[in-house]
């Protein structure tokens, strides 16, 4: 029920363009996959950390199962800074540091 709110919420709250307040709920959203579901996985608890110490608006794993990724949402101008801290937290820990795919929000489904 948690999480049908957010994805509600988030819904309103980006056609009104208020990122930071979908970037908490990104966050929100990982805590309780990681605390009340238990499926989070510690190369996904660190990258969600690191992101948002570096700056990302929030952050949250999905997938899962076989694998997964984390999805940070950030300004342009942190980009940079949101990969490079969460490459250095998995260096840190002798972790393979992962790849990062930069990717820009297109317009919404639409019947054609």
């Amino acid at each position: 029920m948690t999480e049908n709110q957010r994805v509600r919420t988030a819904a309103d709250l980006l056609e009104k363009g208020a990122l930071a307040e979908v970037g908490a709920l990104l966050t929100e959203s990982h805590v309780s996959l990681r605390d009340d579901y238990e499926v989070s996985w510690a190369e996904a608890d660190v990258a969600v950390e690191a992101a948002l110490a570096a700056g990302a608006l929030g952050a949250r794993m999905f997938g899962g199962g076989f694998g997964g990724s984390v999805l940070a949402l950030a300004h342009r101008d942190a980009i940079a800074a949101v990969s490079d801290a969460v490459g250095k937290a998995f260096a840190e820990r002798g972790w393979t540091v992962p790849g990062f795919l930069e990717t820009t929000a297109g317009p919404a489904a639409r019947a054609l």
